[in-house]
């Protein structure tokens, strides 16, 4: 593969991971909400905030490659979180609706940052970066699966 091919293809990597995280921070913004679990609500609160601190490192990385990041999340992501929402409107336990949709959404990002990592085109710095990010995503999933046994 090209240099130019390669660059291309890191850029493009770290554009979906950064829109992904913008995805996850509005939709554990969005079902906090709608949780009644005060244990609940706080893991939200600060998922939210850790997918925020990835997308600034990932916006920073891209940056340093004179890539314009992306600003805002993609549409799956906001269908995503309309689904979250009709789910849960006809849910009778609303906390564990949320849960579940929380723990498929934490399952689906390690896997994308497993299959993005499986590239062997990042920077040594970046790659650490983003197992750094992808190992703090599977410590919340472990996190979530322990509120479970709260909000049954």
């Amino acid at each position: 593969m090209e240099t130019n091919e390669r660059n291309k293809e890191m850029q493009d990597s770290l554009q979906d991971l950064l829109q992904k995280n913008y995805d996850a921070e509005k939709g554990f913004k969005q079902v906090m909400e709608k949780a009644e679990n005060s244990q609940l609500k706080s893991w939200m609160q600060k998922q939210a905030t850790q997918r925020s601190q990835f997308a600034n490192e990932i916006d920073g990385e891209l940056r340093k490659l004179n890539v314009e990041p992306k600003e805002s999340g993609s549409t799956a992501g906001s269908a995503h979180r309309v689904w979250i929402d009709v789910k849960t409107a006809l849910s009778f336990d609303k906390d564990e609706s949320i849960l579940e949709e929380c723990i498929r959404g934490e399952k689906a990002s390690v896997s994308e940052y497993e299959e993005t990592l499986n590239k062997s085109f990042f920077s040594p710095g970046v790659k650490s970066m983003l197992t750094e990010q992808k190992n703090k995503v599977q410590n919340s999933l472990s996190a979530v699966k322990r509120l479970e046994d709260l909000v049954d």
